[in-house]
């Protein structure tokens, strides 16, 4: 295998690693956002008021986005590593 194979499946595995958890990211920073506006706007400090919803919102995105996550990690393995692990 060569370098440049290597560093071109490295990037493609960065980019699916950033496709797959951006739903969960953006989910999480939302929920932040909006429990954190609550917070101040009724000045109740509570850190588990925080955690639960944020952590609930991700679990819920998660268990929807999870047949998106598994085929695009089929799909990277199928046409990016696999090539590269048989012409080895």
């Amino acid at each position: 295998m060569t370098e440049a194979a290597m560093f071109d499946a490295m990037r493609a595995g960065l980019w699916i690693s950033v496709q797959i958890s951006a739903p969960l990211l953006a989910v999480a920073l939302l929920a932040g956002l909006a429990i954190g506006l609550l917070q101040a706007l009724t000045s109740v400090q509570e850190q588990t008021l925080t955690f639960v919803p944020k952590l609930a919102a991700m679990a819920a995105v998660f268990w929807v986005s999870m047949g998106f996550m598994t085929r695009q990690l089929v799909d990277f393995f199928q046409r990016d590593l696999l090539p590269l692990i048989g012409r080895s």
